[in-house]
C-alpha cells in the first residue's frame, strides 16, 4: 500500500502542475500587459487662451507719482493688441500708445517715454507706470466714459 500511496501522491503532484500551467505562462496574476481588460488612454484636454476684454473707446484717468494729473485714453483694438492716443495733463503731452491686453492684464506705453502695466476688471483699470527718462514710478487709474 506504501507503493499506491506513492503513486497516488505523484498523481496529484502531476495533475496540479498540469493544472497550474494551464493558466498564463506566468503562474501568477496577470500583470497590466497580460491583462485582457481595455484600459482607458487619458486624452490631452486643450487649453483655451483667456478671454480679452474690449477696451475699444475713451478712457479717463488719473495718475500720482513724480508726475500727478489727469489722462484721456483713446483706444483701437485687434484681438489682443492696442494702439491709440494718450494725452497727459502734467506734463502736457499727446502721446501715440500701443500695447497688449491678455485677460485682465494689460501692458502699453509710448516708446521711450512711459510704460504701463496693470489689471482690469469690467469698465476699470489700474496699475502703475515707469518714466522710462528716469526710472521713477507711480500708479494710474481709468475708466471707460
Amino acid at each position: 500500500m506504501i507503493n499506491g500511496n506513492r503513486l497516488i501522491v505523484a498523481s496529484i503532484v502531476v495533475v496540479a502542475g498540469v493544472m497550474a500551467g494551464c493558466g498564463d505562462s506566468s503562474g501568477g496574476t496577470p500583470t497590466p500587459s497580460q491583462s485582457t481588460a481595455a484600459t482607458a488612454t487619458p486624452t490631452a484636454t486643450p487649453t483655451q487662451a483667456p478671454a480679452t476684454v474690449d477696451l475699444s473707446g475713451n478712457w479717463m484717468g488719473t495718475y500720482n507719482g513724480p508726475f500727478n494729473g489727469s489722462f484721456t485714453l483713446m483706444w483701437a483694438q485687434t484681438s489682443g493688441a492696442l494702439t491709440g492716443n494718450i494725452m497727459l495733463s502734467s506734463p502736457a503731452d499727446n502721446l501715440h500708445i500701443s500695447g497688449t491686453v491678455t485677460g485682465s492684464s494689460i501692458s502699453f506705453g509710448a516708446v521711450g517715454v512711459v510704460t504701463y502695466t496693470g489689471t482690469v476688471s469690467g469698465n476699470s483699470m489700474s496699475g502703475s507706470y515707469t518714466d522710462v527718462a528716469n526710472g521713477q514710478t507711480g500708479s494710474w487709474s481709468a475708466t471707460k466714459s
